[in-house]
């Protein structure tokens, strides 16, 4: 919403009852200035200002009261002046002329007053229209992020109860032939060890693409030992030296916020090594009394000059998941080499024993 000047919005709400008496005073006033100065001084353009608060903040047919009395007031304040004219239709002449000019004054005015309505009633309709659009756009971002998950949990638990069980069966049985072609010194029975092997390889893996995709289990105590996980499966898996440094005694979120903690590390780490070419990865997952801070540095190439124009989906991802819970996200280049990236979150109530802090 446009917020309206304090002063300003109180004067605009002026009652009429308060606005009406001080036109007619203010009329008063100015013919009693326009008397004093004489009828030589041409005054009527002072009244325009009690014709104006009269239009505005009263309305058009108490501005034409308002002209009348005007008119009426300078007339008077010459003829009292001193002023002596050929004939009476001379001031009724000039009166008349005066009040047209004010007439085309109050129309316009009220013409301005009525835009000025309308703008503000469009400007108040689009604004409450662009707030709805970007909360329902901030609700479809949140919901698309949660489905998200959910099917990286589900995917994650079928990993690791389907197929992880199926291949364990599968190399059972390749090990129970194995041990039969073993006993008749059968030479398969070196191929079908060699078989066993690579199953319970497929099993391993599979087993680390399950951690993956569902890491945290809802368990945010546990938050600690996913990020150790994270750390030793990216050494594994892109080849590079990744760290985790942490604090058993860190006080540690919910889920969902330990949940987005863990995917902002993990994509600032798939990150380092997919765009970065990094080879040395730190993770630190540090608190104070006030914050909880999550730090990831890298040795990589670091971040293009037009890094916040043109950041990629990984970097909004970040950045928006950091925004759901309330953290602050930054990421800026290393003075040597590398990038740096930062989610903080303020601690606003002391974690409960249940959530190990």
């Amino acid at each position: 919403m446009i917020r309206t000047i304090p002063w300003l919005k109180r004067w605009g709400q002026w009652p009429q009852r308060f606005v009406a008496p001080l036109c007619v005073c203010l009329v008063t006033v100015v013919g009693l200035v326009d008397y004093w100065t004489g009828y030589e001084t041409f005054f009527f353009i002072f009244y325009l200002a009690a014709v104006y608060l009269a239009v505005w903040f009263v309305g058009g047919s108490f501005g034409i009261l308002i002209s009348a009395l005007s008119v009426a007031a300078w007339v008077s304040s010459n003829i009292e002046a001193g002023a002596r004219y050929s004939s009476y239709f001379v001031p009724v002449w000039n009166a008349s002329i005066m009040f047209v000019f004010y007439l085309v004054v109050v129309r316009l005015l009220v013409k301005i007053k009525n835009f000025n309505r309308e703008l503000e009633q469009r400007v108040q309709l689009r604004t409450e229209s662009l707030a709805k659009e970007i909360r329902e756009r901030m609700r479809l971002q949140k919901e698309l992020l949660e489905t998200s998950e959910r099917e990286r949990r589900r995917i994650g638990h079928e990993l690791h109860d389907g197929l992880c069980q199926q291949l364990t069966g599968a190399a059972l049985a390749g090990q129970l032939v194995s041990q039969k072609l073993a006993d008749k010194s059968a030479p398969e029975s070196v191929e079908t060890s060699r078989l066993v092997r690579l199953i319970e390889a497929a099993i391993e893996q599979t087993r680390s693409l399950s951690r993956g995709l569902s890491p945290v289990e809802l368990q945010p105590d546990r938050l600690l030992e996913n990020f150790q996980e994270l750390a030793a499966r990216s050494s594994a898996q892109f080849k590079v030296a990744c760290r985790f440094e942490g604090d058993a005694a860190t006080p540690l979120p919910d889920a969902a916020v330990a949940t987005h903690l863990f995917h902002i590390a993990e994509e600032a780490v798939a990150n380092a090594v997919r765009h970065g070419r990094a080879q040395l990865i730190n993770i630190c997952l540090d608190a104070s009394e006030n914050e909880l801070a999550l730090t990831i540095t890298d040795d990589g190439a670091g971040l293009l000059a037009n890094f916040r124009e043109a950041g990629g989906m990984g970097l909004r991802v970040m950045a928006y998941r950091a925004d759901l819970i309330g953290a602050t996200f930054e990421i800026e280049p290393l003075s040597t080499r590398g990038t740096r990236i930062a989610c903080t979150l303020p601690v606003l109530a002391p974690v409960n024993d249940e959530h190990g802090g």
